[in-house]
């Protein structure tokens, strides 16, 4: 876990999901190495670090947690391939805080990737796949929901079955149009980009605000509109979305939170998109 941030009366806390590398290269696409290297230092091999860390939004009325983690149903070929460096732990976590997974109200899935919603159906102690959050609605935009049955070519690599049957077939899932409350002072709203289905988060209480732009700005380096992901299906909506949602968070303070980042959870910028507070602080 790492500290937790209020937003009015918003504690927001990061679990452990699962720590990972990608190539540097595909995570800023275009950019040349010379560029992004600066702001988001690579390995050796041109690896860089990522998280997959869940955010707990605990509000007064609710359990509401943002994205799922990677999971523990990995198999050994597929730690390899995504070099991951630590385990899911996020029913752990929950567990220290004095929490249930039967306790969590809400899922909020920014889009249904494998590394974001792989934390959705977990492996037991007997070796079976459950629900992780049994008791909790999974808000996903409809769109994101039709692409992950009928994937094509390209996202049945990230659209995995193992993650998909049990909730498919649960009363658990909610799917939504475009911009839908989840609970008071949080919102979702349709931007499409990274996929056909994306969806990012607003969080607001009592004057202050908090923007989760999930995979639109997948750590701090990635502020400048046209820094954006191979990995996007999208990018010039991705570009699109960020000019829009970058500039109306610089402009309002908010706290734009991460999921992704492996060296903030959250941070503010100048309109000049350079860091003006992180967090965890120091």
């Amino acid at each position: 876990m790492k500290a937790s941030l209020k937003i009015g009366d918003f504690e927001l806390t990061w679990l452990n999901g699962g720590t990972f590398e990608l190539d540097g290269g595909a995570m800023f696409g275009v950019v040349p190495k010379v560029l992004w290297q600066k702001k988001y230092p690579p390995t050796e091999d041109n690896y860089i670090p990522l998280t997959a860390w869940p955010i707990l939004v605990k509000t007064p009325g609710a359990l509401v947690l943002i994205e799922s983690g990677i999971g523990n149903k990995l198999t050994d070929k597929q730690k390899k391939i995504y070099r991951i460096r630590e385990e899911w732990s996020v029913v752990g976590d929950l567990r220290h805080l004095g929490i249930g997974r039967e306790d969590i109200d809400i899922v909020v899935l920014t889009h249904y990737d494998f590394d974001h919603a792989g934390g959705v159906v977990m492996q037991d102690d007997a070796g079976d796949r459950i629900l992780t959050f049994p008791k909790a609605n999974h808000i996903i935009q409809k769109k994101e929901w039709e692409d992950v049955l009928k994937p094509n070519i390209r996202s049945v690599n990230t659209y995995w079955p193992v993650n998909i049957d049990l909730l498919k077939d649960s009363n658990r899932l909610n799917l939504v149009n475009g911009t839908a409350e989840v609970v008071p002072g949080i919102s979702v709203i349709f931007t499409g980009g990274h996929n056909g289905g994306h969806q990012i988060v607003t969080l607001e209480s009592k004057g202050e605000k908090a923007l989760h732009l999930g995979d639109l700005l997948p750590t701090h380096a990635h502020v400048n509109p046209l820094w954006v992901m191979a990995y996007d299906n999208f990018p010039m909506e991705s570009i699109a979305a960020k000019e829009q949602w970058a500039k109306q968070g610089v402009a309002e303070g908010v706290w734009f939170t991460f999921y992704h980042d492996a060296f903030m959870t959250a941070c503010k910028y100048d309109d000049k998109g350079n860091v003006t507070d992180k967090w965890p602080k120091g």
